[in-house]
């Protein structure tokens, strides 16, 4: 079993204390770091001084992010199987010819 790490992350000017597997931390660093960078945006670029606000933006943001890789990698998958389909049927034509 892995040892736990406990670890601080900063969000919106609040700490948050997280129990974590040492595997998990460059992750949610990395993810504390991108959300911060966004809220900094946000604040810039819409004069947003909420931060319910703006980490409801983050959020939406986020969310519409791995939504748009699913419907993606769904596009790419329907595309390889039809490229697959096509090749196993030229291979079968071959194979009988």
């Amino acid at each position: 079993m892995s040892d736990k790490l406990k670890i601080r992350l900063s969000i919106a000017n609040r700490v948050y204390p997280l129990t974590i597997t040492p595997s998990q931390e460059e992750g949610l660093r990395k993810a504390a770091k991108n959300i911060e960078s966004m809220i900094k945006q946000f604040e810039r670029s819409y004069s947003v001084q909420d931060k319910q606000d703006v980490l409801a933006m983050c959020a939406l943001q986020f969310a519409s992010q791995v939504e748009q890789k699913s419907i993606d990698k769904e596009n790419v998958n329907e595309h390889v199987e039809q490229k697959l389909n096509a090749l196993n049927s030229l291979l079968k034509d071959h194979l009988n010819s």
